[in-house]
């Protein structure tokens, strides 16, 4: 009787506990994974002259300082470029998890330029699989350097330029990103009747983490277009150059051929080439600023 007795309280032990485990396996499948967000898949807002698919955050604002130097090849009498500088001053605001607006202004051209960029998709796991981020970029450029010539009527339309992109990123690992941007600009007036008012673009972004704090990138925008037009010759832009960030901060540094600091004026308007030596240093400054406490949500 007791063996029976110890047969019948062991076999009753062993049926809870498949029971305790099956009753959690049932609890596991009925509760919904949560959603597991890719981020930083590039450290700034930029790749280097192009927009990357980081936003700022609700609330954020990012004062931002973008300097490009004369070429290498200017000599030593320039200071191999760093005589002279184009400067780009920009202010960068999350409005919502989802939409951030820019504003600007550059001594090129006495140019204003604004910008709102929109996340569309964005790359995670978990209950929501997502290989890949989008976000739509639209930008407006006011050319307001004075007409050389004041006698045929010069129009405000005329000054206006218009760029239209589509950013997909995806951060392959945990030290590699990639993103391609395929890239529309439009320009109410050009040089001459040959040159074209509407350029197509596909831009392509690279970020290869160094360390905690430095990476690799690189940047490259083919354009379709012709490149020899009535009035210059362009070249696709290329970009090489490092990010290090620095607590609020977050340096690139790089060099380039363009000189321009916006889409607007990299991409069909890039008149340097590095097989001549056309080469520009460069660097953007980033500073963060918190006006608003950001909530978290799982719609970020």
């Amino acid at each position: 009787m007791r063996r029976l007795s110890v047969t019948i309280l062991l076999s009753l032990i062993t049926l809870g506990i498949f029971a305790q485990e099956d009753l959690m396996n049932i609890v596991n499948q009925s509760t919904p994974k949560e959603i597991d967000y890719t981020t930083a898949t590039f450290k700034s807002t930029r790749v280097m002259n192009g927009h990357s698919i980081e936003r700022m955050q609700t609330g954020q604002l990012d004062v931002r300082i973008s300097h490009r130097f004369e070429t290498l090849n200017s000599g030593g009498y320039n200071f191999f470029g760093l005589d002279i500088s184009y400067i780009h001053l920009g202010l960068e605001y999350g409005i919502t998890n989802w939409l951030m607006i820019g504003v600007g202004r550059t001594e090129i051209d006495k140019t204003f330029d604004g910008f709102a960029k929109f996340s569309i998709l964005r790359q995670s796991t978990g209950s929501k699989e997502m290989p890949v981020s989008v976000s739509a970029v639209t930008s407006v450029a006011l050319k307001t350097l004075k007409f050389p010539d004041q006698n045929p009527t010069n129009y405000f339309t005329s000054r206006l330029a218009y760029v239209a992109q589509i950013l997909v990123a995806r951060k392959i690992s945990e030290g590699f990103s990639v993103q391609l941007t395929p890239s529309y600009v439009h320009r109410n007036l050009v040089a001459t009747e040959l040159d074209p008012n509407d350029i197509f673009a596909l831009g392509a972004g690279a970020r290869l983490k160094l360390s905690k704090r430095v990476s690799l990138n690189g940047e490259y925008y083919y354009i379709a277009n012709p490149k020899t037009y009535l009035s210059q010759q362009v070249y696709n832009p290329l970009s090489v150059g490092f990010d290090i960030e620095t607590g609020g901060h977050v340096f690139q540094l790089f060099f380039t051929n363009s000189r321009g600091a916006i889409e607007k004026q990299f991409i069909g308007e890039t008149t340097g080439s590095w097989k001549k030596g056309d080469i520009h240093f460069g660097f953007n400054i980033s500073r963060v600023f918190t006006l608003k406490k950001h909530l978290k949500s799982s719609n970020y």
